[in-house]
This record gives C-alpha cells, structure tokens and sequence, in this order.
C-alpha cells in the first residue's frame, strides 16, 4: 500500500507598493511574460499579473523570487489551466 505525503502549503509573500512594483515569493518558474501579463508558476498555483509596462527586474528561481516593475492593475490565480479555456462539461466534472 502507497502512502501518500501530505504537505503544508509554502508560504507565500506579495508585496505591491504604489501598484508600480511586486515582489513575490514562491514562484517555481515564469511560464510566459510580455508588457501586459506574466505568468508565474507558483508554490500555491498559478499567478497571472496584469498590467501596462511590466519588465521583470529580478527573477530568481534559486530563492523562489519574482520582482516585477510596471503599472499593475490585477493580480489573479488561476487553477493552472492558462490559455486553455475549458469546456461546459469540463467545467461540470472537475
């Protein structure tokens, strides 16, 4: 018989100072970024940060850190399944 581990779910830190510049801790990878929306992959799921005249100034997998600079508008988790949009019966049977 499989035992399964349970894990706690890693904290995570967002900061956002005068919606010009996010800090983020947890972040696994960056799955796509442009001027208007970042992807990242995150400890607990998947970020989308939308905005206008995003860079990312620092992004560093080895301690888990994404800093982005920019105009942020929204911030937004998603269950994972970016750029796919599911079906009725796919939003039906989870």
């Amino acid at each position: 018989m499989e035992e399964k581990k349970t894990t706690k779910p890693t904290n995570q830190t967002i900061t956002l100072d005068n919606r010009e510049r996010l800090c983020v801790s947890g972040v696994v990878d960056v799955e796509s970024f442009n001027e208007e929306n970042i992807i990242a992959v995150t400890d607990l799921g998947v970020l989308i940060i939308r905005g206008t005249e995003m860079h990312i100034n620092k992004l560093n997998l080895d301690c888990n850190e994404l800093v982005v600079d920019g105009d942020i508008f929204s911030l937004e988790y998603s269950d994972g399944e970016t750029g796919k949009s599911k079906s009725f019966f796919g939003k039906m049977f989870k």
